[in-house]
């Protein structure tokens, strides 16, 4: 079988023939390491097992031979892999975070490989009934004759985002390997606390130095996304009056229900699940409170600026409403998260057209399609660091069937290395 690739018309050897510790098995060894977030600790990370794992991380580019190696208190890991040429070339990066979603416990992730998947149900917990359908995800189809990595149904897998870890220091080492394939300065970061939002809080970019740079984060191969949501977080507190329900006529003032009607009042379709593309939504993620008083969140997302402001606006205008009811039951906190990207990023659009380019060189069809969610790019890209999104590969994220086809890592990691030769040959 022959075992090349072509990259702009010469053949190279994939990653996975080269190195022992490959990009498969490193992501299987990153899983390992227990770095679910916790917006609720007030730390930075947010979770001490986002430094273990940069510690790991930290030694083995150490061992590897990457210059200009830091990790700072607050678990911000950055390293350099010089230029192999004397020519001017733009400094380049890429960058992927450390932590998992808290939405579902990552700790003993205990991941098996699919061989050759031929289709129908994939049995994740064969005692507890999980099963990985393509009748309930069926882009599962895509993936028939590919070997995919899941999980055992107890956990998520992680592939958000060590599979971008994993693809990002794999391309390094062949990069390393391999001096025909000239480039010029890359430096790659590590990040905590992606997943709650702080991802990009503390990162130097006048540090990093990279004229621009690459989040491995997306989603199924071929995805490449310069466009995020517009996001915000809306905290609303009903106030109520507690008295004894035998005895409460014209007396009680019930904050649940008085949360429960402006709930109600809101677009019932636009909602995560009844959206799609660059449709906006608000979304409630919790309800918690008694007679006495209510706590709602949402959180607000929107492409367009325009109608993102406008969906705050709304917000408030309802619980203006509430208050003509109810006066002075209800108070409403607002605080924006991040921005879409696209204005920072289409005045630089060369380095979507890199990533395109190489995914093409790459066999890699390029899907690009908004983020519908946020990235680190996004906050990095408004303090100066262009940052458009690439695949990772992996599917379903932040669950228990969350998967990622061998197959997408592999060509993730190859990305990596076209894009940075593209650069040096422009």
């Amino acid at each position: 079988m022959d075992n090349t690739v072509k990259l702009r018309g010469r053949l190279i050897t994939p990653v996975k023939t080269l190195f022992a510790m490959n990009v498969i098995d490193r992501f299987l060894e990153y899983v390992k390491f227990d770095t679910q977030s916790d917006e609720l600790t007030n730390l930075w990370p947010s979770t001490p097992g986002q430094m273990i794992f940069a510690q790991h991380l930290e030694k083995e580019l150490q061992k590897l031979g990457l210059e200009d190696i830091s990790l700072d208190e607050n678990g911000y890991l950055m390293a350099t892999l010089p230029a192999n040429t004397d020519k001017p070339i733009a400094t380049i990066g890429f960058i992927a975070h450390l932590d998992t979603s808290p939405d579902l416990s990552g700790r003993h992730v205990n991941p098996r490989i699919v061989k050759n998947y031929e289709g129908g149900d994939i049995i994740l917990n064969e005692e507890k009934g999980i099963i990985l359908s393509p009748r309930q995800f069926p882009e599962l189809d895509h993936y028939k004759g590919q070997d995919i990595i899941v999980t055992d149904g107890n956990t998520l897998l992680g592939a958000d985002d060590k599979a971008g870890i994993a693809e990002i220091i794999s391309a390094v080492e062949y990069l390393m390997h391999h001096p025909e394939i000239k480039h010029g300065k890359i430096r790659i970061a590590f990040n905590p606390d992606e997943e709650i939002g702080q991802g990009a809080h503390k990162f130097d970019v006048e540090k990093f130095g990279a004229d621009w740079a690459y989040t491995m984060d997306g989603g199924e191969i071929g995805e490449l996304e310069y466009e995020n949501f517009n996001a915000a977080a809306a905290k609303i507190t009903f106030k109520g009056r507690n008295v004894h329900p035998g005895y409460a006529k014209h007396k009680m003032l019930n904050s649940i229900r008085i949360a429960n009607q402006f709930t109600s009042m809101l677009p019932r379709w636009e909602t995560p699940e009844h959206t799609e593309g660059y449709e906006g939504f608000f979304h409630l993620i919790s309800i918690k409170g008694d007679v006495e008083k209510t706590e709602v969140t949402y959180i607000i997302r929107d492409h367009d600026r325009d109608r993102f402001e406008r969906r705050k606006k709304e917000l408030e205008h309802l619980v203006r409403k509430v208050n003509n009811e109810f006066p002075n039951s209800t108070a409403i906190e607002i605080k924006d998260q991040y921005y879409n990207m696209r204005e920072k990023i289409e005045p630089v659009m060369y380095v979507v057209d890199y990533a395109e380019q190489a995914m093409l060189n790459v066999g890699v069809t390029p899907h690009v399609v908004p983020i519908r969610g946020g990235t680190d790019g996004a906050q990095l890209s408004f303090k100066g660091l262009p940052c458009p999104n690439i695949f990772a590969g992996g599917l379903n994220f932040h669950g228990r069937y969350e998967f990622v086809p061998v197959n997408s890592m592999e060509k993730a990691s190859e990305v990596i290395v076209e894009i940075a030769r593209l650069v040096a040959e422009s």
